[in-house]
């Protein structure tokens, strides 16, 4: 992302500049003068809060990291209530977390606008668990959702969006993929408006009492403002581009990035019809788009969400046209514009391209396979491979997300199942239930605030016995170091109370407590030993800072920072250093001997503990 440091996303209005489409997002919220933002990090939606975060006291608004999406949206709830426009930002996954209050939300309505950015992500490229779509979530939950396509309208569909959800009191999504949040644009600035950041919350039983007899009410009502929306703004946000010509008369349906996709394949004598506004979508936008024509094509990632109501609409009006999408094009992974020109050439009556010449090019480049894996000097990898040591091989891994999710890989193999945050202490719980096995449960600093608690708040009611390995960074580095409730920083680096694990475990009632340095091996050993063998909940604390930050304070302070060296006349070259422990730093040359890239070296100091021949030694250099 550019650096927020520069603050471009605070340039005077009528300025060109290059922006991220998360950013792009920032600027907009700008624009409409939002004064409240809560968010929890996950890519591809993280660089929204991040710059949030940067700009907040310049620009003059209220921002935090929350402790999970739930909370996150609920601030903004409140903020909201109050008349304060506020936006909170989250990927896919996080609105899994927050759907619980969102749907009542639709139900009570806002007074000030409340915009959700939740970030899709197909083919799965920051999101490990699944490759959902969010869309068949917000038509359930009838939230109105409009989508940009490129940075320019992230800008202006953000300021749209407060504006359908002020006038009409309802939260809006605005939706995104991971292509439009990592997207590089040059975009126009308008005016930012004065953010307004304090209102008052004014009693309203009508309005807020949402259960029986009112629920129904309050439901025809989120049905009636629906209905509005779809007359008064969907067809303003969609829009017809180009006319069908030749003997076929073909029309093509798309949104978000698809529509870029679409376009940049300069396709003549091809009726576009660009969606702006995916939910509601405007019957009669749609039906004028149909008529005349002899087939449509739905170009869209994952599910047949738009091609389903295209399809329903075509039906309905009985226009007798030919409605291709899924048929056609695939339900899983991002989409190229060569693949959808190679998909859609057939019903176009193209040629599909000869590959040949591109195929010879890239035969002759070898990239060398890379595998993801934890940075060199990273305390998680120095904790796996004690736990591993001092077990072997025969337990059950419960895995969870962040960095350590990359313990699944090789040589680790430490993550025998990832669901969701927190996932990894319940799912073990009911393991250690059923089958007498003692699980080794692994969870970080961030999960333990962001959904672990109720987890292990469970496996204390419940008398279960698994082994918990905290993997306490100090960070939420995974998506790009932002701060929690345990580090005593809040968002723009303002001082917070620090919530200490060890504290809250023992609020719990936990007895066996262990906080362990990471990367001291001998003593993540003899307590792993220790604590695996008792009978009861016991939890190790394995807490190291990322390694990141400590090498780059290191580097504005100017301290020695230890380097690592392999004695070539003490090195048995038995492997241990790359086949167990897998640092990227040190290296097997191509005569069979090892070395340590200085460049690369942190200094955790790890593989000079774990080397039987005691071939690794320290030196000392200024980084």
């Amino acid at each position: 992302m550019s650096n927020p440091d520069t603050m471009d996303v605070l340039q005077k209005a009528g300025k060109k500049v290059v922006l991220l489409g998360n950013e792009a997002v920032v600027r907009g919220a700008l624009e409409a003068g939002m004064g409240f933002s809560a968010s929890y990090p996950g890519t591809p939606s993280s660089e929204i809060g991040i710059t949030l975060a940067a700009i907040a006291d310049k620009a003059g608004f209220y921002c935090e990291w929350s402790t999970n999406e739930k909370t996150a949206f609920e601030a903004c709830v409140g903020a909201a209530y109050c008349g304060v426009r506020a936006l909170t930002a989250m990927k896919h996954f996080g609105m899994n977390v927050a759907l619980d209050s969102i749907l009542p939300v639709v139900y009570t309505g806002v007074k000030g606008g409340l915009v959700l950015v939740i970030a899709d992500d197909p083919g799965g490229f920051s999101s490990a668990q699944s490759e959902q779509d969010v869309r068949y979530a917000l038509r359930m939950g009838n939230l109105p959702t409009i989508e940009p396509s490129n940075a320019q309208e992230c800008i202006e569909f953000t300021k749209l969006a407060f504006e359908i959800s002020e006038k009409y009191e309802t939260p809006v999504v605005l939706r995104t993929t991971t292509f439009v949040n990592h997207c590089l644009g040059s975009v126009k600035l308008g005016a930012m408006k004065k953010p307004r950041t304090q209102g008052r919350f004014e009693k309203n039983y009508e309005r807020y009492y949402n259960i029986r007899p009112a629920i129904q009410k309050m439901h025809r009502a989120v049905l009636e403002r629906l209905e509005r929306i779809e007359k008064e703004c969907a067809g303003k946000l969609n829009r017809v581009e180009g006319s069908a010509g030749g003997k076929k008369k073909v029309g093509i349906v798309a949104g978000g990035v698809c529509y870029e996709h679409v376009k940049e394949l300069g396709l003549k004598d091809v009726k576009i019809a660009k969606i702006g506004m995916s939910y509601p979508i405007s019957r009669e936008f749609v039906v004028k788009f149909l008529k005349g024509l002899d087939e449509a094509i739905v170009v869209e990632e994952l599910e047949p969400i738009i091609e389903n109501f295209v399809k329903q609409v075509a039906k309905d009006v009985n226009l007798g046209l030919k409605v291709h999408g899924k048929d056609i094009l695939p339900r899983v992974g991002e989409f190229s514009p060569d693949l959808i020109y190679e998909r859609i050439a057939p019903v176009l009556g193209l040629k599909k391209k000869d590959w040949k010449e591109q195929e010879k090019l890239l035969a002759g480049i070898k990239i060398p396979p890379r595998k993801p894996v934890l940075c060199q000097g990273c305390p998680h990898r120095s904790t796996f491979y004690a736990v591993k040591k001092t077990l072997g091989e025969n337990f059950v891994w419960a895995g969870d997300i962040g960095c350590y999710i990359l313990g699944i890989y090789e040589p680790f193999k430490m993550q025998d199942f990832v669901i969701s945050m927190g996932a990894g202490a319940g799912i073990a719980h009911g393991i250690c239930k059923v089958s007498g096995q003692k699980p080794v449960v692994f969870m970080g600093d961030g999960t333990f605030f962001h959904a672990g608690m109720p987890a292990i708040a469970n496996l204390v009611y419940n008398d279960s016995r698994p082994l918990l390995v905290i993997m306490d960074n100090g960070i939420t580095a995974m998506t790009g170091h932002q701060p929690h409730a345990g580090m005593g920083k809040r968002a723009g680096g303002k001082d917070a109370p620090s919530i200490k694990i060890e504290e809250v475990l023992k609020g719990f009632g936990i007895k066996n407590i262990a906080i362990v340095n990471s990367f001291n091996q001998k003593q993540v050993q003899e307590t792993v030993k220790e604590f695996a063998k008792k009978d009861e909940l016991a939890v190790i604390i394995s807490r190291g800072g990322c390694r990141l930050l400590a090498k780059r304070e290191a580097r504005r302070s100017g301290k020695d920072f230890p380097v690592f060296e392999i004695d070539q006349a003490k090195c048995t070259k038995c492997g241990e250093c790359v086949m167990h422990f897998a640092c990227p730093a040190i290296l097997k040359k191509d005569n069979g001997t090892f070395m340590i890239n200085p460049d690369l070296c942190w200094g955790c100091s790890v593989c000079g503990q774990i080397c039987p021949a005691r071939a690794i030694r320290a030196k000392v250099k200024t980084v």
